[in-house]
């Protein structure tokens, strides 16, 4: 899930912020303000409403980056990456690198955060009960004692034993420590987590059925993105299984055909188009990369402005370049193939290109690897 806009960093891991997180806003307020609220505690002026609607809301996704954090901070001190953390709509990720060495530390990253959920909810409700005690009512207290309950409740949702959600991965923890086997704990949680998503889906469908309206939605919602994450994973992990050991080395496509970021988008259909039989062509500037054009790129320029526009203009910028060294495993390199939407690593030593990676090339590599596997197994 990619940030739509950056704000800042926290514990030196940046934080960005998607914008379907507004939809989310936007629902937990309106309902706080026009229907909750005004139910609980009538005769308030609309303003009153409102205001506290917003700040329970605020308050709300500063406890959901307080979990997406301490996910990182433990991650971090377990010697994983943290590439960021991303709000969204249905939460918050922490973007981590690689994976947990072991089952003690997948179970540090993975628990932290619905802990965190839950001291939230207990330090909302002991203020309000506090406040309760001392006699005090209204819009505060309704506010505080709603964020006890939805911490409580998101604490509780997220330690459910499906992937991808938090309880998944201490699933996946356990099965991964009696089991000795990574691939079959992640398949495991990921099939948790499919079953899960279809009863929330179910759920969800008999509460709008019945009357629930957009509720019994949301939940069918929710049970959908658990069954395609869950399915994404279990895809993850058997990719993950079919490439250990892989070096980049190993599939990359050595000595790619380049061009220049100079070249006109006329004269690359014209001389490199059907003369290289490669849907993407590095571009280099004494022998260092400085872009990558794609056909999908080069494709989306009208046939008027090819002899106008360099191939530098609609290429994926030096920046966003996926870069990787020869000997670096595939696996580390996979999870960072997404940071350029044209899907492809360029293998560089003493940064001068040397070869390109492909999703043909990753494609070959588990086909390879997954009869590996299956040769190994059916081996007597």
């Amino acid at each position: 899930m990619r940030a739509s806009f950056r704000i800042g960093r926290i514990a030196g891991v940046p934080v960005g912020v998607n914008w379907s997180v507004l939809v989310i806003f936007l629902l937990i307020a309106w309902g706080l303000s026009a229907n909750q609220f005004p139910r609980a505690y009538p005769d308030r002026p609309v303003a009153a409403y409102v205001a506290a609607g917003l700040a329970a809301a605020v308050v709300f996704f500063l406890g959901l980056l307080a979990h997406e954090v301490s996910h990182a901070v433990v991650a971090k001190r377990n010697g994983l990456q943290v590439e960021g953390i991303t709000l969204w709509l249905f939460g918050g990720v922490a973007e981590l690198r690689g994976e947990a060495p072991n089952p003690g530390a997948e179970l540090r990253i993975a628990g932290v955060g619905p802990l965190v959920s839950l001291l939230l909810g207990f330090f909302f409700g002991g203020i309000a009960l506090a406040l309760s005690l001392a006699g005090a009512e209204g819009l505060l207290l309704g506010s505080l004692a709603w964020l006890a309950g939805i911490n409580v409740l998101l604490a509780i949702f997220n330690v459910l034993p499906a992937a991808p959600l938090d309880g998944g991965r201490l699933l996946r923890a356990a099965v991964w420590k009696a089991t000795g086997d990574r691939t079959k704990a992640s398949v495991v949680a990921a099939r948790a987590g499919w079953v899960l998503g279809a009863l929330l889906i179910g759920l969800g469908l008999v509460q709008f059925l019945v009357g629930f309206g957009v509720g019994g939605l949301w939940l069918a919602l929710i049970g959908w993105f658990l069954i395609g994450a869950a399915g994404a994973e279990e895809r993850q992990a058997r990719m993950g299984s079919a490439l250990a050991g892989v070096r980049v080395a190993d599939v990359m496509t050595p000595q790619p055909q380049t061009a220049s970021a100079e070249m006109t988008v006329a004269d690359f259909v014209d001389h490199y188009l059907f003369a290289y039989r490669h849907s993407a062509l590095p571009l280099t500037e004494n022998d260092r990369p400085v872009g990558l054009v794609t056909l999908d790129r080069v494709r989306g320029i009208p046939a008027d402005r090819r002899g106008t526009t360099t191939l530098a203009e609609v290429s994926c910028r030096a920046e966003d370049l996926v870069l990787a060294r020869p000997e670096e495993q595939l696996n580390d390199l996979l999870p960072r193939l997404s940071e350029c939407a044209d899907g492809r690593a360029l293998v560089v030593v003493d940064q001068r290109l040397v070869g390109i990676v492909s999703p043909s090339d990753i494609s070959r590599a588990v086909q390879r690897g997954s009869l590996r596997h299956q040769m190994a197994t059916d081996r007597p």
